[in-house]
């Protein structure tokens, strides 16, 4: 079952609900943290936090229809490690053909705000854990290189509960390196008790979603059509071998980066 390889994502920063699981999307820190940051994928959501109020009162009416993984708590941090693609100009041109090209079959279908490849499910995080799990984090990805990937091969999927669909851009290259990653990000994670990354996971990166499962609708003629657009687009050999330069953690509010060498 593909839905198992989502990543778990959050509100749109894949950030957007999630490919895996809806993403923490209210995690919250002391009085006074702002939550409403420029969204990131986060682990398991959809594009853009709730904000607090909005959080805790979790009526799900009021951000998207999402339905959040876990209960939002004061103190408690959503949590996703992840790689960052930086779109240039020629990836939103060729998002805006595949999304067009969707939307004949899913109207509803909305444009990923920011892009990213998961490397962790949306976990949740203690506030006081935070700064160790970024220190451990930074020490076990320390030696790692930087390195290419290829991601052009489109896949759909669905978060974990079917709450939400996506479409996204699947690793054919690189695959090996990205689970070495993988594997040091889930030692950290076991560190601190905390749920690992999928088994044989479907690495991508996201690039539409929308509320429900609309992946029969989106599998089969709808996605030919979009890998020949893909295959077809002028600049995709060049845009989708991507050099990953920095991993970044997204703890609530706050973001980290881990550069590689």
């Amino acid at each position: 079952a593909m839905s198992a390889a989502l990543v778990g994502y959050s509100s749109s920063e894949e950030e957007q609900e999630e490919e895996g699981g809806s993403r923490g999307g209210g995690a919250q820190g002391p009085p006074g943290a702002s939550a409403d940051r420029p969204r990131l994928p986060a682990p398991a959501g959809l594009p853009g936090d709730p904000d607090p109020e909005e959080a805790v009162s979790d009526d799900s009416s009021r951000h998207g229809g999402r339905v959040r993984g876990f209960p939002h708590e004061r103190g408690n941090w959503a949590t996703h490690v992840y790689l960052p693609y930086m779109a240039q100009e020629e990836f939103l041109e060729l998002l805006e053909l595949l999304v067009s090209r969707a939307r004949t079959y899913v109207p509803s279908l909305a444009a990923m705000e920011e892009f990213h490849l998961s490397l962790s499910q949306c976990v949740v995080l203690r506030y006081h854990w935070i700064e160790p799990f970024v220190r451990s984090l930074r020490e076990r990805l320390a030696a790692f290189h930087r390195f290419f990937c290829v991601a052009d091969q489109v896949k759909v999927y669905t978060n974990q509960n079917k709450t939400r669909t996506f479409i996204g851009l699947e690793v054919s290259a690189g695959h090996f390196q990205l689970l070495e990653l993988v594997s040091e990000v889930d030692g950290v994670l076991e560190e601190f008790d905390l749920p690992t990354f999928y088994k044989d996971p479907s690495f991508h990166i996201s690039l539409a979603w929308c509320v429900g499962d609309l992946s029969g609708r989106l599998e089969g003629q709808c996605l030919r059509e979009l890998q020949d657009i893909v295959d077809g687009f002028e600049e995709s050999a060049f845009l989708l071998r991507i050099q990953w330069e920095q991993i970044r953690c997204k703890s609530g509010n706050k973001y980290f980066s881990f550069p590689l060498r």
